[in-house]
């Protein structure tokens, strides 16, 4: 078979698995809708409940499994991550690193208790999601550009207008 049948084998194959997971997921019964504008764009992140501009993270939602949530500002299409450390707390940040993010590849990937940035390979653990500003790490959302209670999360609408630039590149949409 020559290089050009494969090619098209390949794309057809990647199509076929789009429309299999498709109909798996509107077969399954998807019992809501968000309409949510970032919910419409995001391909692989939670839904994200949003007031008034502001992203709402239910605190019982988050577990060790990092959660990711879209948000769209104007046409920048961002996401927040979500996680519970080994302390038992909520870390937040961007999901974007600090340095790699001009690429369009520095998102993160979780990776048993770390997350790798999908273009430097950089490993982060977990733990210090939040707790570490600087270098080639996740942006963290500190306290004083969040509000916090036993219940949720709330993370401004201002604190991410002011930081979708960390976005303008990105390549994981």
């Amino acid at each position: 078979m020559n290089k050009e049948k494969k090619g098209y084998k390949k794309r057809g194959s990647k199509k076929l698995y789009a429309i299999l997971v498709a109909g798996v997921l509107l077969l399954g019964g998807c019992s809501s809708i968000n309409t949510n504008e970032a919910a419409d764009v995001s391909k692989n992140a939670d839904i994200p409940v949003t007031m008034d501009g502001d992203l709402v993270i239910d605190k019982g939602q988050v577990s060790e499994k990092v959660s990711f949530y879209g948000y769209k500002d104007g046409d920048t299409y961002m996401e927040v991550m979500a996680v519970k450390a080994t302390d038992g707390t909520v870390r937040t940040a961007l999901n974007t690193c600090q340095v790699c993010f001009d690429s369009g590849r520095g998102y993160y990937v979780q990776k048993d208790d770390t997350v790798v940035c999908q273009n430097c390979g950089n490993v982060f653990n977990i733990d210090d999601i939040e707790k570490i500003k600087g270098g080639c790490n996740p942006v963290p959302i500190m306290g004083d550009n969040k509000t916090e209670d036993a219940e949720k999360i709330t993370i401004g609408k201002s604190f991410l207008s002011e930081n979708q630039e960390y976005f303008s590149n990105w390549a994981k949409q």
